[in-house]
C-alpha cells in the first residue's frame, strides 16, 4: 500500500483526498493532481529499469499494454543511448 493510516491500515479515499488537498494547497502552480503522483511513480520505475511486468503489478494495471502505452515515455537521452548501443553492436 502506498498510503496508509497512522496504524498501517488502508486509508479511506475521502481522508486521502482531504490530506492531499492540504498538501497541494501549499505547492506552486501548476498544482499536481493525486493521479500525477501515480504517473510519476510508474515513469520513474520504468526509467530505473524495473521490468515492465513488475511495474504493471505495482500499478495494478490489468494489461501490460496500459503500462507501456500510457505511462512509458522515452526521453531523448534514452533514445540516444539505445541508438549508441545499436551502433556499437553493429560496428
Amino acid at each position: 500500500m502506498v498510503f496508509t493510516s497512522g496504524i498501517g491500515t488502508p486509508i479511506e479515499p475521502d481522508n486521502l483526498r482531504r490530506s492531499w488537498y492540504r498538501v497541494r494547497s501549499v505547492l506552486p502552480e501548476p498544482r499536481p493532481r493525486l493521479h500525477d503522483l501515480r504517473h510519476t511513480c510508474v515513469t520513474l520505475l520504468l526509467t530505473e529499469g524495473v521490468p515492465p511486468h513488475i511495474v504493471q503489478e505495482i500499478a495494478g494495471h490489468s494489461a501490460i499494454d496500459v503500462t507501456m502505452t500510457i505511462y512509458a515515455h522515452t526521453s531523448l537521452e534514452e533514445k540516444r543511448k539505445a541508438l549508441r548501443r545499436l551502433g556499437d553492436r553493429l560496428s
